[in-house]
């Protein structure tokens, strides 16, 4: 839950009294016109930017302002940031790095930790359709696949948060499509909630069940079916964009 939030950079207001809540197990995107604050607001929502005023509560523990969260609570949240790529020269396999998404917590037996640590890599690369990328090195994953890497790495350890700022972001559509379908599957089987920023309002209208638009204030919260009425939008990024979607 997010109550009154207000978040300066520099001495820009970013994000001005926004307030919502993400109800358990939805899926809930974020749109509004670039430097509308979408990439501030989740950031502020991790505490990785500090906020100027307002309340957070993450799966019901407050985040204080410096950022602190109790570590099982933040075991329980992952986060895929928009840009994300791997050197072609880093020294670490796929299997290694799916494994650093592993929780803090250790079995008292070490060898028991690292049966399970193993399993639970494969198990998470499997349901991402990326086993057969366990011995790869980062460095040389393509676009999709490291998107969905990603994922699995979030993947590897229980979770009920998950956030993502663009994740498919330089995605051909196909790619983005089947990334959008397996974030659907990931939510229904496991039943996480899913918070995103995204531009394609095709994909909020077809995967999402609430959406905020917002331009560095709250524009409109609701369903798809209400938050991306034209005149939603046109109060949000104006006019033009919305003759724009009538040509395409």
């Amino acid at each position: 839950m997010v109550e009154g939030l207000t978040v300066y950079r520099g001495s820009r207001l970013a994000v001005q009294n926004v307030s919502f809540v993400l109800r358990a197990g939805s899926n809930m995107a974020i749109i509004g016109p670039n430097g509308a604050g979408k990439s501030t607001l989740i950031q502020a929502i991790l505490g990785i930017l500090p906020r100027q005023c307002g309340q957070v509560w993450i799966l019901g523990e407050p985040l204080r302002l410096s950022g602190y969260l109790p570590e099982q609570v933040r075991q329980q949240v992952a986060y895929i940031p928009q840009s994300f790529q791997f050197s072609g020269s880093m020294p670490m396999t796929v299997a290694e790095f799916v494994a650093l998404g592993w929780g803090m917590l250790r079995p008292r037996l070490p060898w028991v930790g690292r049966v399970a640590r193993r399993q639970a890599v494969k198990e998470a690369l499997e349901r991402v359709g990326a086993l057969h990328l366990l011995a790869q090195p980062l460095g040389q994953l393509s676009g999709g696949e490291t998107k969905r890497v990603l994922l699995a790495h979030c993947l590897v350890w229980p979770r009920r948060l998950l956030i993502l700022d663009e994740a498919p972001a330089g995605l051909d559509a196909r790619s983005e499509g089947d990334f959008y379908q397996l974030l659907e599957e990931v939510r229904q089987t496991l039943g996480w909630s899913i918070l995103q920023i995204s531009h394609d309002l095709d994909m909020v209208s077809r995967h999402c069940d609430q959406v905020i638009c917002l331009n560095r204030s709250l524009i409109h919260q609701g369903s798809p079916q209400t938050t991306l009425a034209p005149e939603v939008l046109v109060n949000a990024y104006g006019a033009e964009f919305i003759r724009y979607l009538h040509h395409h």
